[in-house]
């Protein structure tokens, strides 16, 4: 008897102590699977972290508020720059690949919240798909987004946006900031688009927008040839003064004589330096002075009735120069004439002396014209990369006489002219993407990242540049 009572007492002695042993393991299994079922997947780069309050969900990057930027991780500058990036390119991001060229996303950044983005790969427009299924969750990134993206043109009819207020454009559909953009432009323009094809090359007005205001454009088609140069320099940074016109003689002009007639400095300075070293010192005929790039073609006919030639004025070439270009008798090398090529200067040798040097004819004027699209060397290894010059040949001529480039004309990219970033061999690639950026950024330096050239491009564009 006393035996059955001590093996009773030992069975439930095990039982209470197995059961203890299953309660607490089953707590202990429960809250581990609490803890991993409660972490959320967050971002912990050094660039950019996600705060751990707020999971990653599919989002629309149109409809993203700073504070919702803030929250992915980004910090206040990266997120102007996303914002000024999204009015550059029309006002929305159409596709991953646009977004992603963003330089305030790094790529380690953009792989990490591209699988969350509600845009096509590529594309112009997005794609409808992109905003349905799995989105229940972001309705309000979804309303917001429609909101703005659905928002269609209204067109009052034929107009003309030279009489274009902002409020008119903001009435027709765009943006405040898109308005403010596009009055920016025509200012730029000398205050009228001029024609349709100015208006479209706005690059706040996108192609499919500017297909639906095509039909109800009061414009030309084509700027008119004289008017296609009327807007130069009416944006410059610098003062013009009244212009006060008398009878003058633009080769004996200086620069104070200039700015009386009405040029800015920079201006002035320009056809001084056209006229002394394209013209060799004088102005010979009104053609001659028309050409100067800065001289538009109305500034022209308001200064034609006061010009004077004077041909004494005219710098004249000494008799022995004459001598050699007019003489009938074969060429002699004589050594009267004969040239030190140590004190002549390489942005001012003239064809004749490249000859006289050993230069064929050809090689000569390649030299020559390239000079003069550059508005003079900045260096010497310019000469050895001309086209189709005797490599062995300017090797020698740099090796003996020198290079001033004190006469170069310099500029910031903020306020080159448009017709020197159109011509010049080093700019004219990316001339129409300066003139964009510049509209709306005045500072060279983020202009730069923009543009976002080779490192050799760019090293040659800033040898013609005003540097900070």
């Amino acid at each position: 008897m006393s035996f059955k009572i001590q093996f009773s007492a030992a069975k439930n002695y095990f039982l209470g102590f197995a059961t203890s042993g299953v309660i607490l393991f089953s707590s202990l299994l429960y809250f581990n699977n609490k803890e991993k079922t409660s972490t959320s997947p967050t971002f912990t780069s050094e660039e950019n972290t996600i705060s751990e309050k707020i999971p990653l969900k599919k989002f629309n990057p149109n409809a993203l508020t700073e504070e919702d930027w803030k929250e992915l991780g980004f910090t206040e500058r990266q997120i102007a720059t996303l914002f000024k990036y999204k009015e550059v390119v029309g006002g929305n991001f159409t596709s991953k690949a646009q977004l992603k060229k963003c330089y305030a996303i790094s790529a380690k950044k953009f792989d990490e919240l591209e699988a969350y983005i509600l845009l096509p790969e590529t594309g112009s427009s997005p794609n409808k798909s992109y905003y349905s299924g799995g989105y229940e969750s972001s309705t309000n990134y979804s309303n917001n987004y429609k909101t703005r993206q659905k928002k269609e043109l209204k067109i009052p009819g034929k107009f003309n946006p030279d009489h274009f207020s902002i409020d008119d454009f903001v009435k027709m559909g765009f943006t405040e900031n898109q308005a403010n953009s596009i009055l920016k432009y025509k200012n730029y323009l000398g205050g009228s688009f001029l024609s349709k094809e100015k208006f479209k090359a706005c690059f706040m007005i996108t192609d499919e927008n500017y297909r639906k205001m095509e039909p109800y454009l009061l414009l030309p088609e084509k700027t008119p040839e004289n008017q296609a140069t009327s807007s130069k320099f009416k944006s410059t940074n610098f003062e013009k003064p009244p212009a006060i016109y008398q009878n003058f003689d633009p080769n004996i002009t200086d620069f104070e004589g200039w700015r009386k007639l009405g040029f800015s400095e920079k201006q002035a300075q320009v056809i001084l330096n056209y006229r002394n070293r394209n013209l060799k010192g004088s102005f010979k005929n009104i053609e001659e002075i028309a050409n100067c790039f800065v001289i538009s073609p109305e500034k022209m006919e308001e200064l034609k009735p006061y010009i004077i030639l004077n041909p004494n004025n005219f710098k004249t070439i000494s008799s022995k120069k004459m001598e050699t270009n007019f003489s009938s008798e074969p060429k002699v090398s004589a050594p009267e004439t004969k040239t030190d090529f140590s004190n002549i200067d390489l942005n001012k040798i003239t064809f004749r002396q490249m000859i006289e040097f050993g230069f064929d004819e050809k090689s000569a004027a390649m030299m020559l014209s390239f000079r003069k699209k550059l508005g003079g060397f900045a260096n010497t290894q310019q000469i050895i990369e001309t086209y189709e010059i005797d490599k062995d040949l300017a090797q020698q001529l740099i090796t003996i006489s020198k290079l001033d480039q004190s006469n170069i004309v310099k500029y910031k990219l903020s306020d080159a002219p448009e017709e020197w970033l159109k011509n010049h061999p080093y700019f004219k690639y990316s001339a129409d993407k300066i003139i964009y950026f510049r509209l709306t950024e005045k500072s060279d330096k983020k202009m730069w990242k923009f543009l976002k050239l080779k490192p050799e491009y760019e090293s040659r564009m800033k040898l013609y540049l005003v540097q900070d």
